[in-house]
């Protein structure tokens, strides 16, 4: 039988009058979750006993909430694929994608992807639940992902990516010498006419902000540190090839492959609060090999 997900808390002196509906609205849980819990299987119980959201809590008492149990969609197809968790707990798992691998599957790539290795990873360990993706990669961007085990978690964790709580940090390899150490891109961000998949700056787009710092300048290329501010569709490689500086290898917005056959971008680094236990949780992961190879190769034809 597939096991519920589950939260619980014991009543403070802060909480005490408060109903159970103002409660649970304040830690996250939307009408909608409400809604599902009383219509899908789900119960609200107080010392084990199940009460409605009009209960009013008194100090001291349990207060558990049985989430119903989500049946993933049929098209999501397990497969036993490698998978590099960096962090997992009840709540969440933080992987390290590697490139050419989808974030989720695709039209060109119905399998294979990071979904579908979560998937069968849910199979393994025999938790009934659906992958919850909330920072998403591109196809040949490596680094960390963080994925909500549960529709709620994913409802806290996309409140605080909305708020800008969830920080990504990236490394990238850029063709050129970037003059200036540090700076900010705000540029906005569209899709380009008369293409499905490639994005470009231009005046009817969305606002995009992306801040960078260098790291090391090479003989042609620079190492770069890359802060998002907002989350558009290829926004950093679209932002750094308008300021003159293709992503090594990202030959869609203008980045030659002779050194890496991919865009040399890496997510490094993910910083959130923890949706259940909120506290602060920071991972990092290093360059992937290609990457290193790049740098060492750098290293040995330095600039200046």
């Amino acid at each position: 039988m597939a096991k519920p997900f589950i939260l619980e808390w014991v009543i403070t002196e802060n909480d005490h009058g408060k109903t159970t509906r103002q409660y649970l609205q304040e830690r996250g849980i939307s009408k909608t979750s409400l809604t599902d819990i009383k219509l899908h299987g789900g119960n609200i119980l107080i010392d084990g006993i199940h009460v409605t959201v009009r209960h009013v809590l008194k100090k001291g008492e349990q207060l558990t909430v049985i989430f119903p149990v989500e049946e993933p969609s049929q098209t999501l197809l397990p497969e036993k694929i490698p998978l590099h968790i960096v962090y997992e707990d009840d709540y969440v798992l933080v992987i390290n994608k590697p490139a050419f691998m989808n974030t989720i599957p695709s039209r060109e790539h119905p399998t294979g992807s990071l979904v579908n290795a979560v998937m069968g990873y849910y199979k393994e360990i025999g938790l009934t639940a659906a992958p919850h993706i909330i920072t998403r990669l591109d196809r040949n961007t490596s680094g960390l992902v963080l994925v909500a085990k549960y529709r709620h978690i994913h409802h806290i964790l996309s409140k605080q990516q909305q708020e800008k709580q969830v920080k990504r940090e990236y490394e990238a390899f850029v063709e050129g010498i970037v003059a200036e150490n540090n700076g900010m891109i705000e540029a906005p961000i569209g899709r380009k006419q008369d293409s499905i998949i490639e994005r470009t700056v231009t005046d009817g787009g969305q606002y995009a902000c992306t801040h960078f710092q260098v790291v090391e300048r090479y003989k042609q290329i620079t190492h770069v540190r890359l802060m998002p501010e907002t989350g558009r569709t290829h926004q950093i490689r679209v932002h750094m090839a308008h300021i003159g500086h293709p992503l090594v290898g990202d030959d869609l917005y203008g980045g030659s492959q002779i050194f890496l056959n991919r865009q040399a971008l890496h997510c490094r680094r993910i910083h959130f609060l923890h949706p259940v236990m909120e506290k602060t949780m920071e991972f990092s992961v290093p360059l992937p090999r290609d990457m290193e190879k790049l740098l060492e190769i750098s290293a040995d034809d330095p600039g200046h």
